[in-house]
């Protein structure tokens, strides 16, 4: 058995080594929880860089219902309304913690300022406050994009006061990987 251990090990080695390591979008994340009437807001603040020029990551990023393909935890986004800038969106997902999982239905405004910048607004749903903003930054030096996402939200359901920042935390770093994974894939060459 060891034998065939070294022998996979050995055959293995020399192409790992010449394989090119992929590597993910440096991300920074931050979650601070603050009191607001009695209520627990979350303040979120999450920073990535990809290779995509901006170009794409707009399109990408305001492909609305294409979100559901990469996003995890999101089940559908569908757009119900379209005025200039501004855009309705229906979304359903899923939140979980621990053991437990809730659904979440969202309608929200989104207002674009093109190749620069998306501002989400609460219309209904399951938050008592949500709020995001989405800011694009070129960077000439690469040709990439830097993607800057802030968000204040209140949730309408229970999330256990300790563990409530880490748990959001981890949320934002899974939404956040997979968007910058996603900007970042080679076949949209655009």
């Amino acid at each position: 058995m060891r034998f065939l251990l070294f022998l996979l090990l050995g055959v293995a080695a020399p192409v790992l080594a010449q394989a090119p390591k992929l590597e993910l979008p440096k991300l920074e994340v931050s979650v601070n929880r603050v009191e607001l009437d009695a209520l627990h807001m979350y303040e979120v603040d999450a920073t990535g860089t990809v290779a995509a020029p901006l170009p794409k990551v707009w399109r990408i990023l305001t492909g609305y219902e294409r979100m559901a393909e990469f996003v995890p935890d999101m089940e559908s986004c569908k757009v119900l309304s379209r005025n200039g800038n501004e855009v309705i969106v229906e979304q359903f997902g899923v939140a979980r913690f621990l053991f437990m999982t809730k659904s979440i239905h969202l309608i929200v405004r989104a207002t674009e300022q093109p190749m620069s910048s998306i501002d989400i607004s609460l219309i209904s749903g399951d938050m008592k406050h949500y709020e995001s903003h989405w800011e694009l930054i070129p960077v000439p030096e690469t040709g990439g994009t830097r993607v800057v996402y802030s968000g204040k939200l209140i949730p309408n359901f229970y999330v256990p006061g300790i563990l409530g920042a880490k748990m959001i935390r981890g949320d934002i770093e899974r939404m956040m990987n997979a968007v910058l994974a996603r900007l970042d894939r080679r076949e949209d060459a655009k």
